[in-house]
Parts: structure tokens; sequence; C-alpha cells
């Protein structure tokens, strides 16, 4: 069915009050919604350009016909109509707009200079903290191989402040020749801080430099007949070289940079962002940002840029492999949100060209494995709507499940599936009553009737298949579920293990059926089952295992009197958790604010009750 506005928007005294300065306009449909969101730096112009007779693209002929009204921000500088654009698109996430589904923050190396011994951790969030960030990184397993590396290399404490603070001898770390010990004096803060300056410039890709000052401090120790340091620092050019032979991208002289290629299939777009930081390749990540209608690189490119530096700090140097439009006005916006000149390439050529090239390579293996895992989604979507004998294949599934431990922190799982695969956006945990603990009928209906108590409202999308993992119990636990809240035509499905409880023998309950339904090992509606059950028993037993790890990291304290929740959470965050707090004396206890020598007795009492001589 062809969607149109049920009025056709009259442009024409529209356009002749609209000024000539920049600014953001938002096209909306009959309902309100906004359906694209443009910058331009005239707005008269740029808006009267929509209203002509023909269109060029495929994009702008399909998106016109629905456009029932037009509003306009005028902003003082093209910089602001693209900093304004960005955040619209962000909130409204327009359907004609080039969308970046992703928004999780990368990771960085910190490492915090402040402290007399600085310390080496992984980072993500907000960078609030004083000292040196290194990044971002493309992904968490490059940050931790990398600290992996840097440990092994200058034996630089990983410890949380609150746990170096309260050592008073070495912990394993040491013993296994992955730190030096500062916590209890092993080294002098001059050493350590060489260790932290050799650090930063490996991480800054100054490898030269860095086997110099290795150098210069075996000579100046040995020359002092401080053998055992020039051995130590020995053995670090030794491990150094190790590691910078092992490497398999060799640095070069080029700094920081982002190189960004893309390919396409019909209907999907996969952007590749290969991360070069040092001189060297830390990784790389796949994009698949939702465009409608048919669309150019370069306007995928252009939506997909600032939608994507506008939220993080930008490299000095962006590598693309096709021209973008407004690029003057997208340097100028990186630079000002980044604090630094941003330069977008297009035309490169050596180490640019050769890392274009690998960036173009698993762009084209990323749309390629996209639409193949798409195909498979659809077809066991289709093989779905088959076994329950749809009309229509159907296009959003969820699914329940829940975990405990003997009754203990109850979590219910739902979670989200599309025929794009898992929406993990949609995914919600429920912590579940005390009444309900143990009972898992009884928790199962609980956390179905506030899921579907929101349906109803309208604030949650109506699923057209609902799973539940267990049998009869809980099918007919969610029936009634469903006919109080008068949820009638919704298709419920209980997915049970099978008395054997092996994969492949799952029986399903269908509402109005007596007996289990089974489906062949090989059947494709069986294997988008299997898959959605595992995601929401993976989801469900994270949930209770982190609600029952934060129920046991206070229940203890919470029992020993005189101990309120102003002087536990000191206890924890001196001790960096329960484990510390058991393992800390009472003279070490006397130490945290407002606990005195009596409580602090009463405390380590409590916590070894029952220990053995």
């Amino acid at each position: 069915m062809n969607e149109t506005a049920d009025h056709a928007f009259d442009a024409r005294p529209f356009l002749r009050s609209l000024t000539n300065r920049p600014g953001v306009y938002r096209m909306l449909d009959a309902k309100g919604r906004v359906i694209y969101v443009g910058k331009a730096q005239n707005l008269k112009k740029r808006v009267s350009s929509y209203f002509q007779r023909s269109h060029q693209d495929a994009k702008t002929a399909a998106m016109m016909p629905l456009v029932a009204n037009v509003e306009v921000t005028v902003t003082n500088t093209e910089t602001e109509a693209l900093i304004l654009e960005f955040n619209l698109i962000k909130e409204h996430k327009p359907r004609f707009n080039v969308i970046l589904r992703d928004d999780k923050s990368y990771p960085y190396i910190y490492v915090s200079t402040n402290h007399p011994f600085p310390r080496l951790r992984f980072h993500r969030g907000a960078r609030t903290g004083k000292g040196r960030y290194f990044g971002p990184y493309p992904s968490t397993s490059a940050v931790r191989k990398t600290l992996n590396e840097l440990q092994k290399l200058f034996l630089i404490r990983q410890c949380p402040d609150s746990y170096f603070r309260n050592r008073s001898r070495p912990c394993l770390q040491y013993q296994i020749k992955r730190c030096t010990a500062p916590c209890v004096g092993y080294i002098d803060e001059e050493t350590y801080r060489a260790d932290i300056e050799a650090a930063i410039l490996f991480l800054e890709g100054r490898n030269r430099n860095v086997i110099d000052a290795m150098v210069e401090r075996m000579e100046k120790a040995s020359s002092s007949q401080d053998y055992e340091q020039a051995a130590r620092f020995r053995d670090q050019i030794a491990r150094f070289k190790k590691v910078e032979a092992e490497q398999l991208v060799s640095r070069t002289s080029v700094g920081d940079l982002d190189v960004i290629a893309m390919a396409s299939l019909p209907g999907v777009h996969c952007v590749t962002i290969l991360y070069i930081r040092g001189g060297k390749v830390l990784g790389s990540r796949n994009f698949f940002p939702r465009v409608t209608g048919d669309a150019s690189e370069t306007q995928v490119l252009s939506g997909f840029l600032p939608q994507y530096y506008l939220k993080k700090l930008a490299p000095a140097e962006i590598v693309v492999d096709a021209e973008v439009l407004d690029r003057g006005l997208l340097e100028t916006g990186f630079a000002e949100r980044s604090g630094h000149k941003v330069v977008i390439k297009h035309r490169v050529r050596g180490d640019r060209f050769r890392w274009l090239q690998l960036a173009r390579t698993n762009a084209e293996q990323g749309v390629r494995l996209h639409v193949a895992s798409n195909a498979t989604l659809q077809k066991q979507f289709k093989a779905l709507g088959d076994v329950l004998q749809m009309d229509e294949p159907p296009e959003r599934l969820e699914c329940f499940d829940v975990s405990h431990t003997s009754g203990e922190a109850t979590v219910a799982s739902c979670v989200v599936f599309n025929q794009a695969g898992p929406l993990k956006s949609d995914y919600r945990r429920f912590n579940l009553n005390p009444d309900s603990a143990g009972d898992d009928y009884a928790a199962m209906g609980e956390a179905l009737r506030r899921r579907y108590e929101r349906v109803r409202k309208g604030e949650v999308p109506m699923p057209d298949v609902l799973f539940v993992d267990g049998g009869k119990g809980q099918l007919a636990e969610a029936m009634a579920v469903l006919d109080a809240l008068d949820i009638d035509w919704l298709q419920v499905v209980a997915v049970a293990k099978g008395r054997s409880r092996r994969p492949g023998m799952e029986q399903l309950f269908l509402a109005g059926q007596n007996a289990p339904t089974i489906l062949p090992t090989d059947s494709p509606a069986l294997h988008l089952i299997q898959q959605i059950r595992d995601e929401a028993h993976r989801f469900a037993i994270a949930g209770h295992r982190q609600r029952r790890a934060k129920a046991r990291t206070t229940s203890q304290l919470e029992e020993i009197p005189g101990l309120g929740p102003k002087r536990r959470r000191e206890l924890l965050k001196q001790f960096g958790g329960l484990q510390g707090v058991r393992g800390a004396g009472v003279d070490d206890l006397v130490k945290v604010r407002g606990i005195s020598r009596a409580l602090a007795e009463r405390i380590y009492n409590n916590l070894h009750l029952g220990d053995g001589p």
C-alpha cells in the first residue's frame, strides 16, 4: 500500500516567507512525525529545491508525497546547523535519514598521571579523570591485549587505588613479574615514573625513543654498579624487541587517523572504519547504517560522518574512499568538537592507499556476510510463520525466561528479535518481588504482566509471537495474564527442553493443543526458536548473577549492628569490596573514616564468625 499525506503541503506561501539564513529544516508527515532532517547554508534555496517537479534521486521522490508540513530552525552559522542536525537526527531517527544505529562509547587506555605511582587501566565513558587517555580502540579485546603487553614490558600496576593503599605485602602480579610492587616500596617513585614515561612513548608509537631510553637507563645502572637494576633493564629491552618482532603490522611515520571505506549490495550498506594509531593498525569495525531508498556512496558517507564524529573526538586525519558533501563544514565542525585541526582526505597514496584498500576489503566482506546472515534470518522467520500457520511471516518476536538460585535474586528477562536479528535496545530485565521467589510460574506471570501492561498502553510495540521458556505451566500462566489484559489474539509458544534436555529435542506447547509440537532438528524455525530461547536464558542469568553479587556484597555488612549505609559505603570504597573488608585486620578497619575500634572489632568478629583456627 502506498503512503501519501492526507493533504498535500502547499509550499508556495511557505517558501515566500522563508529566510535566506543558515539553519535546519524538518519534514513532517500527516501524523506529525519527523521523516527527514537536513541542514542548509541558505534555507530558502535548499528547501525550495525539494518542491521542484522532478527529483534527482529515488529517496527524495519517495519522501516528498509523504510531506505534510515543514518546520525550520534558524541558526547563526552553518556549523551550528550541523550540530543541531546531528542532535535532531539522534532524537527523532527519521526514516529518510542515514541512521547510525550503534551508539556505544569506545574503550580507551587511561594513565592516572596525577598519582605518585600511576596505574594503567581500561576506561570507557566520559573522560573526566586527571591523566592521559589513549584511543579510542575498536574493541575491548584490543585494549586488553595492549594492556597485557604493557604490563609485561614495563611492569606497571593495574590495581585500583583502594587495593594499592591497603597492601602490606606484594600480590601475585609481583610474583609473576607483571608488577614492581610500588605498593610496598619495592621500587622508588623516580624509577617507576621512568617506566610510566616509557609506556606512554610506546602508546604514542615512538618505539625508537622507548629503546633509547631503556638503553640509557641500563648503561646508567651498570656504570653505578647497580647490576641487578641493569639486568632488569636488559631483560626489559629483550622483551620489548620480542613484542615488536611479533607485531604483524609495521609502524610508519604516520600518526593517528581513521580510514573509512564503504561497500553496498541492494538495500544494505556497510561502512568500515580502520583505526590507525601511532602508525599502527589497531583493528576495524563495521557499521550498517539504515538508509531508505537508493543512495550513493557520497550520500551515505556524508550522512554517516557527522553522526559518528560529532559524538566523539575525531583524529587529526580522516581518509575516505569517496567524496563527501560539505567537506569543509564537516572539518570545521569536527575541529570545534575535538579541539584540534581535522582534515578529511579522499585521494591518497602510499601507506594511506594500502590502508584504504584494506578497509574496502573489510567492507566488502562485511556486507556479504551481513546479507547472508539476513537471508538466513528471513528464511527462519518464514519457516516459523509456516509452523505457526500465520498468514505472513512474523516481524517481531519476544521471549521470556526466569533465573534464580533457590528463590534468591529472581530476575526475568525479555529479549526481542526482528528480521534483522536481536534488537538489544528493546531488551528488558525485571527484578521480581519476594512473593514470586521460588515460584517459576508466579515469577513468569509477574514479568509478563509488567511488560504487557505497557504493551497494552501503547508504550511498547506488540510482538507477533511471544515465547516463554518452560512447558504447559508457563503457557497457562502466560495465557492467564494475557486474558486478564484482554490481549486474546497474540500467538503464545512455550518452549520446553524435552525429556532428554538435549538441543534439538525441544517441545513446543501451543494454546489449544494437548500434544507438543516437535520440529525436525534441521528445521530453520527450530534454529530460530533455539537462538531466541538461548539469548533470553543468557540475558536472565547475567541479570541474576549481577543482582545476587550485589546482594551478597552488602548483606553481611547490613547485619552488623551500628554499621549504617554511610559507613558501609566508606568500607567498600576503601577496600574495594566485601572480600577486601574480610581481608582487613582491626588496625586496618579503624583507619576508615567513622569506624571506631569497638566497631572495627565488631565488624571483624562478624565477618570471621565460624572461621577455623
